[in-house]
């Protein structure tokens, strides 16, 4: 079916349904649309007030995102049933009738992508929903050389954890402005990048980002970036975010925490030509002998602390302290992914 029959399909269901409404404040007036998911087909509705309705069919114990449910558009978990069938929908309703027009193109967008998805027409209704959220957001500032860089060493951490754990997004604190990049259970993960050709000297921002989690293990890991533009060599950026969107479990949290990281998916253009090589990576237990400025030092050490807004580099250049072995660094993986099961 092309989009404008489809589009036409809806209307025209809608119409029908409004001839007659539903006859309780919970019920619904329901017409299936000739397009199935995973747990049965896709259908349009209309409640008692009149408000019209999309629902996708969704598993028993799906949950759904929190905080649409707005004026215009909710999107609740809602169950219903016949005399022969139950089934659990996740009903997306628009609240004003000036908008049904716009109302059925984004209905005609979440079907169209939920027939590439059947097997989780939700992420399907996610992404349509992102999608025409960026289109009203006003455009934000570009990234800068050093956002860019510290925001592509991020992500190939995550790009890591996400190939052993599609939900290891939940993992990424960076864009909560969390003292820490990552985090699970005890184990956390400061990430540090640079595109200086010389030194190894990370940029420190407050006294607690280089303190370990109470009773647990910090770590920085530091990669030397290279900017490139020679076709085959390094990663790009809007690349290496589609990857990690593939990965997860949950593209709509991951579009959402790129971007409170300042990468907004509607912006993919802009950073099209962005794109960086790994010359360099070391990892480092923070403990002991690790160079750096924290709260608690400064307390052990009877200085009063009556500074804010403490930034400071530290200088890794030398053979001291000395990196972590590659498999030492699997390891720290690892751990991260088993402390947050």
């Amino acid at each position: 079916m092309r989009e404008d029959e489809l589009r036409g399909l809806i209307e025209e269901r809608w119409t029908g349904l409004e001839a007659e409404r539903a006859t309780g404040e919970h019920r619904l007036r329901v017409s299936p649309l000739p397009v199935s998911v995973d747990h049965g087909p896709l259908a349009v509705a209309v409640d008692h007030e009149g408000y019209r309705h999309f629902l996708v069919p969704i598993p028993t114990g799906r949950k759904l995102r929190t905080g649409l449910d707005g004026p215009t558009l909710q999107l609740r978990r809602r169950p219903l049933e016949d005399e022969k069938t139950y089934q659990v929908y996740a009903d997306l309703a628009c609240r004003r009738e000036d908008l049904g027009d716009l109302f059925t193109e984004l209905c005609v967008d979440v079907t169209e992508e939920a027939r590439d998805l059947p097997e989780n027409p939700v992420k399907a209704l996610y992404r349509v929903l992102d999608r025409w959220k960026d289109l009203f957001r006003p455009p934000g500032a570009p990234l800068g050389p050093e956002q860019l860089a510290g925001l592509f060493g991020e992500l190939v951490l995550l790009r890591r954890l996400l190939e052993q754990d599609s939900s290891a997004h939940r993992l990424w604190l960076g864009p909560e402005r969390h003292r820490h990049d990552f985090s699970a259970g005890n184990t956390a993960v400061e990430v540090k990048a640079s595109t200086d050709d010389q030194g190894r000297r990370p940029r420190i921002h407050g006294l607690d980002q280089l303190e370990p989690p109470a009773d647990g293990i910090l770590h920085l890991a530091w990669f030397r970036l290279g900017r490139t533009t020679v076709p085959g060599r390094g990663v790009g950026l809007v690349e290496l975010i589609g990857e990690a969107l593939r990965l997860c479990d949950d593209e709509a949290a991951l579009v959402e925490l790129l971007a409170r990281a300042g990468y907004r998916t509607s912006d993919a253009e802009r950073y099209r030509d962005v794109s960086f090589e790994i010359r360099e990576e070391r990892w480092y237990r923070v403990g002991p002998g690790f160079p750096g400025l924290t709260a608690r030092a400064l307390t052990e050490a009877g200085v009063p602390i009556s500074v804010l807004d403490v930034a400071y580099t530290i200088d890794l250049s030398g053979e001291t302290p000395a990196p972590l072995a590659s498999d030492e660094v699997s390891r720290t993986i690892d751990h991260m992914i088993r402390g947050s099961v």
